[in-house]
């Protein structure tokens, strides 16, 4: 079971993680769907297709992990978490990607993201990535470790 570190310990008693999923491509939303409901503790509670709309929900939902996608019509991923940051600061930022940059790695976790996945890789790990962050470790893409230097969790 996924357990959500929290500040104050007796509020992670049974209480779902609430997740919101910032993605525009609807069947990579469609399988992320699929592959957390496969764990009853994990709860979506909103899914928006661009950046704008997704700060309105993360301020809306105030969600305890937010899975967002760098590559948003209307704001980038990057300015998303930068206003989400300001506006939600508690709830925890996975950043999804196609790319593998070592430059982008390091930008979203600048950000104070707490995850970095690889869509190619997320069949394996999203999961683990979850998991990773909610117990409030590092988690980023195996393939990328090397070009950043901080390791998996």
């Amino acid at each position: 079971m996924i357990v959500l570190t929290r500040s104050n310990p007796q509020s992670a008693v049974s209480m779902p993680i609430r997740i919101l999923l910032i993605e525009d491509y609807e069947p990579f939303r469609r399988f992320v769907r699929s592959t957390l409901r496969k764990r009853p503790e994990l709860k979506i509670v909103g899914e928006v297709s661009d950046g704008f709309e997704g700060v309105q929900k993360a301020k809306e939902l105030k969600p305890d992990l937010i899975l967002l996608d760098i590559g948003l019509p209307t704001l980038d991923g990057f300015e998303v978490a930068r206003r989400i940051r300001k506006l939600v600061p508690e709830s925890r930022i996975v950043f999804l990607s196609m790319e593998d940059s070592a430059d982008l790695v390091q930008e979203a976790l600048s950000l104070g993201a707490r995850g970095y996945l690889e869509k190619a890789r997320s069949v394996g790990e999203i999961l683990a990535a979850v998991e990773a962050v909610c117990q409030g470790k590092q988690y980023v893409s195996g393939g990328l470790l090397g070009l950043q230097g901080q390791g998996r969790t």
